[in-house]
């Protein structure tokens, strides 16, 4: 394991190893922790009761963070005629011209949203997008007809959540330049959502554990015993 710089060990010897602290408590220590000379993602990280390997346990979708992420989101929208005109507000938009762009190594863009009548044409990216986790979806709201109402939200804040194999959701909630207020506010949001989204077939405890970490920084444990199903 590579060794942590002094700086890093001096912000994290600040983090009781063994307390889980409250959602307050814990963003505000992650903030006071941060060890990065810009200005850093504040990270949440839920480790949920869920097997991933059975379909109706895998969680997948997005939400609209009250106060955004910080972030600048790219948005590339797949559209024709009308609707083509009704995206207006994302970077790029076009039909097979964005394909052949992308084949050829393009990737100026965060996220890729499409109507169901372009997914012929996107189809053919799935090797590519896939594995970035850019591939249009229905469940994130990706695959639309109101192309409109989708940029929109992406560029308010939306952001996209999937649990890995080992059931775990990690995203991002803001940025430590951020009230701390703004950052629990959004972490309720995602926690909402994720209560929200258990499987009734998932048995035992769901909150399993949380984490919230900045870009380089130390984690903090957040206590889930008040958390609400």
């Amino acid at each position: 394991m590579a060794k942590k710089s002094k700086k890093y060990q001096e912000a994290a010897s600040k983090i009781d190893r063994q307390k889980h602290y409250d959602v307050e408590e814990a963003v505000a220590l992650a903030k006071e922790t941060s060890i990065a000379n810009f200005d850093a993602s504040v990270e949440v990280a839920f480790r949920l009761g869920i097997d991933t390997r059975k379909n109706d346990q895998q969680i997948r979708g997005a939400v609209v963070l009250p106060n955004g992420t910080g972030k600048s989101q790219r948005v590339l929208v797949f559209a024709k005629g009308d609707k083509a005109t009704e995206a207006a507000g994302a970077d790029y938009v076009g039909e097979g011209d964005y394909v052949n762009k992308i084949q050829q190594g393009w990737f100026d863009f965060d996220v890729v949203v499409a109507t169901p009548d372009m997914m012929g044409e996107v189809g053919k990216l799935g090797r590519v997008l896939g594995p970035k986790g850019l591939m249009p979806n229905p469940k994130t709201g990706t695959v639309t007809m109101d192309v409109k109402k989708a940029v929109e939200e992406i560029k308010a804040g939306k952001v996209e959540y999937r649990a890995e194999k080992a059931g775990i959701v990690h995203a991002s909630i803001g940025k430590t330049s951020f009230d701390t207020d703004k950052l629990v506010e959004n972490f309720r949001a995602l926690q909402d959502v994720l209560a929200k989204a258990k499987p009734s077939s998932a048995k035992g405890t769901y909150f399993k554990s949380v984490g919230i970490t900045t870009t380089m920084g130390p984690g903090v444990k957040v206590d889930t015993s008040g958390f609400k199903l």
